[in-house]
Parts: structure tokens; C-alpha cells; sequence
């Protein structure tokens, strides 16, 4: 079970019907091979994509795209209605401000405490240390773990450090979070728990995101349950309904070969996809 905070959603001054992220015939390889290719997609707010697809298809690449940690061979991107593609590195750094990543297996830093983990961007900006301990506990307390603050990273277990690692993508009240593989190499038991924390950004502050999973039963948990603040917990969405800001991206060989709802995933007449979900 999972504590709801009062963690306060950070302003914006965007177009609230406007997409956060646009792909447009996004493409780019790497010594020759085609990784992505001919890309196009929207992450409308609020929106969670769930991105599937077999290992090596260019999904955590995508999401290193829309950080800007690499930029695209051709075609453009947009976050928050900003060229990305084309953007000097300082005005980047200051619109990954408002984005969250939490990496694959966590990428905590071990000499560092959890607390300094969680507010290591706060710590860089000279924010005050009153401040820092206030907003990383408050992070910490989203995700159960507010009693680690001294901790180091080798004292917790995987789930644990994946739980810091949200905690740290969170503290700053992004518009946007990306994860790439948050339950990678965890038990059910416990990769449950990182969704339903997925689940609770989504569901009690809107926060639009885009998540990389290779667990099909995370994708659908996601799918087919909502997070209910009065129990604290999530249940299933009653009569069958499908979140309807849940939708599925699916890449193949560096193609995008479906966007769309839950329903038509599960309905498609695609070979591919007929056993990529068996």
C-alpha cells in the first residue's frame, strides 16, 4: 500500500489541450543500422503511453529522444512545444527541469545517501539545505520510504532503490515522466507495488507519461485498474472499463507498427502482435 502526500503539481504556462510530446517522422541509427525509423507519435496531457516491443527495438532510445539526451538523424521533436531537436544545450537542461526519468535498474548514485540521491538536482541548484531535507522527504514519503533518508543505496534491496529512483523523478513536480523499464528484474510482489506507484502519479496528479515495460501484465494492470485514494490502494475499474489516458505504442524492428487504445490492441488482426501477446 502506497501514502498519498500533498504533492503539489508544478505550473505550467502551456496550452492545456496541447500535446506535451510530438514525434514527426522521427529517425536515427547508430554505426550503420537503423534503430528508430520514421517515427511519429503524441503524448497528449495527462496521457500515459505504454510502449512495447521485443528487445532491441528502440524503445529506450525513444525515450532518450525526448530527454534530449540524443538528438534524431531527421525529423522533429517537440516537448511542452519546444523544438527539442534543435535546442542549445542550456535552454535543454533548464526543460529537463520539468521532466522526470526514472532509468532502467534505478542508476542510483552509491556514495551518495537517499537523500542526496533524491534531491541531487535540488542540491546543484543551490536550493536551501531546509528546503532539500523538506521536498526529498516529502518524494520519500511518496513512495513508503521517507525512513531510508540516511540510507545508502546498499542498504535497500532492488525494489527499494527502484522506489528512490521514482522518488528522485518526482521530487521536482514534472509535467512529464519517462520510465524505462521501472519493474526490470524485480519480483511480482514487488513490481506490483512500482506500478501501482505508476499508477498513483498518474491517477491523483495527471501526470502525463511515457513508459517502457517488457512485463505484458504491468502494461495491462496499468490498463484495466485505477488508483483509489480513499482505500490508498489500486482496484480494478469496475465493469471491465479500460483507462481511457492509457494507450499502447508498439515498436518492431524500429517501426512503430501500432498507436492506439487498449481495446484495439487486444482485438488486432496483426500476426505480430497476435503473438508478441500470447
Amino acid at each position: 500500500m502506497v501514502t498519498t502526500p500533498q504533492l503539489a503539481a508544478a505550473p505550467t504556462k502551456d496550452d492545456p489541450g496541447a500535446p506535451v510530446v510530438v514525434f514527426d517522422h522521427v529517425s536515427i541509427g547508430f554505426e550503420g543500422k537503423q534503430v528508430l525509423d520514421d517515427i511519429s507519435l503524441t503524448v497528449s496531457p495527462g496521457e500515459t503511453r505504454i510502449l512495447l516491443g521485443p528487445a532491441g527495438s528502440g524503445k529506450s532510445v525513444l525515450l532518450k529522444l525526448t530527454n534530449g539526451l540524443i538528438k534524431p538523424d531527421s525529423g522533429t521533436i517537440t516537448v511542452f512545444g519546444e523544438p527539442i531537436d534543435t535546442m542549445p544545450d542550456n535552454q535543454l537542461f533548464k526543460l529537463r527541469g520539468r521532466i522526470g526519468m526514472v532509468f532502467q535498474e534505478g542508476a542510483l548514485f552509491d556514495s551518495l545517501t537517499v537523500r542526496d540521491n533524491v534531491a541531487y538536482r535540488m542540491m546543484e541548484q543551490k536550493v536551501p539545505e531546509a528546503e532539500v531535507t523538506e521536498r526529498a522527504t516529502e518524494a520519500l514519503r511518496f513512495v513508503e520510504l521517507e525512513q531510508t533518508l540516511e540510507k545508502y543505496p546498499s542498504q535497500l534491496s532492488g525494489g527499494m532503490r527502484r522506489r528512490v529512483a521514482i522518488a528522485r523523478a518526482v521530487v521536482n513536480r514534472p509535467d512529464l515522466l519517462l520510465y524505462d523499464s521501472p519493474t526490470g528484474g524485480l519480483d511480482p510482489i514487488t513490481s506490483t507495488t512500482i506500478i501501482e506507484l505508476v499508477m498513483k502519479q498518474r491517477d491523483v496528479y495527471h501526470t502525463s507519461s511515457l513508459l517502457v515495460t517488457h512485463r505484458l501484465q504491468d502494461a495491462f494492470t496499468l490498463a484495466t485498474h485505477n488508483f483509489d485514494r480513499a482505500l490508498n490502494h489500486m482496484v480494478p475499474n469496475p465493469d471491465g472499463h479500460l483507462d481511457p489516458k492509457t494507450n499502447f505504442l508498439v515498436l518492431h524492428d524500429g517501426h512503430m507498427i501500432f498507436d492506439g487504445s487498449t481495446h484495439d490492441l487486444v482485438h488486432s488482426d496483426d500476426p505480430f502482435l497476435k503473438e508478441y501477446l500470447s
